[in-house]
């Protein structure tokens, strides 16, 4: 299992800075990547070239790109130019976002996320290959018909066309996409003791495409499970750390209707807890929200505790099939953060 940092992106109480310096640390620590985030703040390519400009060898990763911010034909241009500058180290990862970010920030309509990603992945697949881009579909239709427009080819050569594609998905037929037309998956709130099933989803998908003949149907594929970490001699303290991030998913992250991270943790089997998350977030209790997480489901999804204890369950997360840990150190600046992933790398080997 190899280990990644997942730097997010930057917030109130956060300095860009630190993310940058912490991406450098995890470089020069022997981490095998480092993935960057963007929601409707900070933006994941801009910080993911400011990190390969001051990197040597570790790769660099979207998690996520938003789908609904970028054609795909912008998306592949990015990717090349990316993979490009850093002498092939980077590695795409997509996600559909959700309806908030998708139609209140972007403008564009959260219908039939499945459908609109396998068609703008083959898109992207397309462009990065560097075939004659022409493609009619429900959501894209390159050219169009009715104008000036002609079938391009993207002109940058340096890249590798075959750049690994990651997909972010919670729900079982999202994973089974995944399975099916990605080469990772970018996993949240990854519960080693709840993972059968989301492994099983992905497989499927492995299955359909063909991945199954003659090897294993995972073998190949990248497990990114994302995990925060909180060291502290007090469990339960550490736990505190992680509520709000939690209470925010469950609660918040999406409409009553229509949120992910409330669904997974239902599946997980904290349906009440999750219900009264929600409600408690959406009145607009954020404490009480948080307050109501149980500590269950952060220390199944999270890496609390003392040094020995973190690195004891660590090894839960290879055994159910994780091979690549991106870490998310919490602490209250960012050299209490490096101070955390220093650890970290004394608890596993180097990736090489």
């Amino acid at each position: 299992m190899r280990l990644g940092l997942n730097l997010g992106y930057w917030g109130p109480g956060s300095a860009p800075t630190d993310l940058i310096e912490n991406a450098v640390l995890a470089d020069r620590l022997g981490f095998d990547s480092v993935w960057a985030a963007e929601a409707y703040g900070s933006d994941a390519v801009s910080v993911l070239a400011w990190v390969g400009a001051r990197t040597e060898r570790v790769r660099l990763g979207s998690a996520v790109l938003q789908i609904p911010a970028r054609t795909p034909a912008m998306t592949a241009m990015t990717a090349a130019t990316l993979d490009t500058l850093s002498g092939g180290r980077f590695q795409l990862g997509l996600g559909v976002s959700g309806p908030q970010v998708s139609e209140g920030w972007h403008g564009v309509r959260f219908e039939a996320p499945l459908a609109r990603t396998r068609e703008y992945v083959e898109i992207v697949r397309a462009a990065l290959a560097r075939r004659t881009v022409e493609h009619e579909g429900r959501f894209w239709t390159l050219p169009l018909p009715d104008g000036p427009g002609k079938a391009l080819r993207l002109t940058i050569r340096e890249h590798r066309p075959d750049l690994p594609v990651y997909l972010a998905a919670v729900g079982p037929k999202n994973l089974e996409l995944t399975g099916e037309i990605a080469d990772g998956w970018l996993a949240i709130f990854f519960s080693p003791e709840h993972s059968g099933d989301l492994l099983a989803a992905i497989e499927k998908g492995r299955r359909a495409s063909g991945h199954a003949e003659g090897a294993s149907p995972m073998a190949g594929f990248d497990v990114v499970a994302t995990a925060p970490v909180v060291l502290h001699a007090d469990v339960e303290r550490a736990a505190d750390v992680v509520r709000p991030y939690c209470a925010l998913y469950i609660g918040g992250m999406g409409s009553r209707e229509k949120n992910f991270y409330n669904q997974l943790a239902c599946r997980m089997g904290y349906e009440e807890q999750a219900a009264r998350i929600q409600d408690l977030f959406l009145a607009g209790q954020h404490r009480e929200a948080a307050a109501a997480v149980p500590f269950e489901f952060i220390d199944e999804t999270a890496l609390l505790g003392p040094a020995d204890r973190v690195a004891e369950r660590i090894g839960r997360y290879a055994d159910a099939g994780v091979t690549t840990l991106a870490v998310s150190p919490q602490a209250p600046n960012g050299e209490g953060q490096r101070a955390v992933l220093r650890a970290l790398a004394e608890m596993m080997p180097a990736s090489g």
